[in-house]
């Protein structure tokens, strides 16, 4: 089986989990459950990151060392990932004698290639997003100067470990011309592109001004810079810097799925300093959008942070995941509302899927006696069974493209079509003119479900696995090769029940 890997970033745990954290991990999540039923051979990792300035004080701010908070906040990104039904391979931490073994093994890969120095940094610096800022990307507001990213900023100088950054650029442009598809989408890539021909400048990867981090190797006075330190838990996780370890196969990875404020560091320092140490970039950077809610931003001081367990409380795990990758193209922001949400669920989920499945099974319960009947294909029962194969490979080509709402769009469209073709066949009614049609039609209509359960299970797993048992589907069969095998005729099937309960729009 050919190896497929794909990443989270590792979620920083100075608070808790919310909505953007459930967005990028499910995305992952999705691509990771698709690829595995084609039978591909996935490691999917997430994980937290667990030091840095940020983590030191808000440990110290909760009266905690810094080891007890992390353990405590890391726990609440697993349940989340337990809560929204993630199956990742590995959940790793930064604080593992692993990684810290990782980590001082690529520094002094670095160092030994005089890829880093040892010099002085003053610059711009953002505590909450652990980053240096040109005077160029700053604004001022009431005399205090703010990042992109609305964080405050403060002169920092101080000695520091570099790597050499600038002397990348060129081969940078080099790897992205040579691999268009390795950032998206296409505007981040813009961005990407534009920000490395503007210049690149030597990158400060170490900190003296506190303690909570890696060690650097040799230097007692410094700690890895959170970037280096992250950035490296890809690797960390196939064993590096054993590269005969047996996940090393996984390398590179295939997908690092990443919010947009982060691709930078995904896209143009990582691939660098893994060039430099010898080791090859990852294949593919996608950056996502940010959730707005209701409009306004989302931050902790308006009160209006989206809690994703909340969430899957009031409307059901799968419900939630559909609409996060249905609602909003991938790639762009969007704007979260719980009467969207009621829509698709009621709106699509309920009276367009389930409303199907539920005539389908019940008439096969009510004139079948719940054995799967069979018939032959007529004419204009052609548009829906030709279209079916096809399905799997459409369904292949958007999500390689992290396309995801394209292709639940696409799904949906094919389930319309079967709504309509069950309206004009009228099953309920060929039962006292010809039962041998009602039987077909019936027949064909669970091939369809079938089918569009069967692509639909990375994107709602608990439902669409409640859907394939009631279509009699064998466990071993609930993956896209086992579409090549029809189930045969009489195979018994068990009282239909709904797949998804409505829910009353929010006042």
């Amino acid at each position: 089986m050919t190896p497929y890997y794909i990443t989270t970033p590792i979620y920083y745990v100075n608070d808790r989990p919310h909505i953007g954290h459930a967005y990028t991990s499910l995305a992952a999540d999705v691509l990771a459950r698709w690829k595995r039923m084609q039978g591909r051979d996935v490691f999917f990792l997430t994980g937290t990151d667990e030091h840095g300035q940020k983590v030191e004080k808000a440990a110290q701010d909760a009266g905690e060392e810094p080891q007890a908070f992390v353990d405590r906040v890391s726990t609440s990104f697993r349940e989340l990932a337990v809560a929204m039904g993630f199956s990742e391979h590995t959940f790793i931490r930064t604080t593992e004698p692993r990684h810290y073994a990782a980590c001082q093994a690529l520094w002094l890969k670095l160092r030994d290639a005089g890829e880093i120095y040892k010099g002085e940094y003053a610059g711009w610096y953002a505590v909450r997003d652990e980053a240096f800022y040109g005077p160029d990307e700053l604004v001022e507001r009431d005399g205090q100067k703010f990042a992109p990213s609305g964080a405050p900023v403060e002169w920092v100088s101080e000695p520091s470990w570099f790597f050499r950054l600038s002397a990348w650029q060129d081969r940078l442009l080099a790897l992205f011309d040579a691999n268009p598809e390795m950032i998206a989408p296409p505007s981040r890539r813009n961005e990407v592109m534009a920000f490395v021909r503007a210049g690149l400048q030597d990158l400060s990867i170490s900190r003296a001004s506190f303690r909570w981090g890696v060690p650097v190797p040799d230097d007692d006075q410094h700690v890895m810079y959170v970037w280096i330190d992250a950035l490296t838990n890809y690797i960390t996780a196939l064993g590096y810097p054993d590269t005969e370890n047996p996940d090393w196969r996984y390398w590179p990875a295939d997908v690092h799925m990443v919010g947009k404020d982060i691709l930078r560091f995904h896209a143009i320092y990582w691939p660098a300093m893994l060039m430099a140490a010898g080791l090859a970039p990852p294949r593919r950077v996608f950056a996502h959008g940010w959730w707005t809610n209701e409009g306004q931003k989302i931050s902790k001081s308006l009160g209006n942070v989206i809690d994703p367990l909340a969430l899957v409380a009031d409307f059901g795990l799968d419900p939630v995941r559909y609409f996060l990758l249905r609602e909003v193209p991938f790639g762009q922001d969007g704007d979260f509302s719980r009467r969207s949400l009621t829509h698709r669920l009621n709106g699509e989920l309920a009276d367009v899927l389930g409303n199907l499945a539920n005539r389908t099974l019940s008439l096969i319960q009510r004139n079948c006696g719940g054995l799967l009947p069979d018939g032959p294909v007529a004419a204009e029962d052609a548009a829906i069974l030709d279209a079916l194969p096809g399905l799997p490979e459409a369904m292949d080509g958007f999500l390689d493209r992290q396309e995801f709402h394209l292709a639940l769009e696409d799904v949906f469209r094919h389930i319309r079509a079967a709504n309509g073709y069950i309206t004009v066949a009228a099953p309920w009614s060929l039962k006292k003119t010809d039962f041998g049609r009602m039987e077909a039609v019936l027949r064909h209509l669970h091939t369809a479900l079938r089918t569009y359960a069967t692509v639909l299970m990375p994107f709602m797993p608990t439902s669409m696995d409640q859907l394939l048992a009631q279509l009699g589907v064998p466990e071993e069969a609930r993956n896209l090769a086992g579409l090549a095998t029809p189930l045969p005729a009489g195979t018994l099937l068990p009282p239909p029940s709904p797949l998804f309960q409505k829910v009353e729009l929010p006042a």
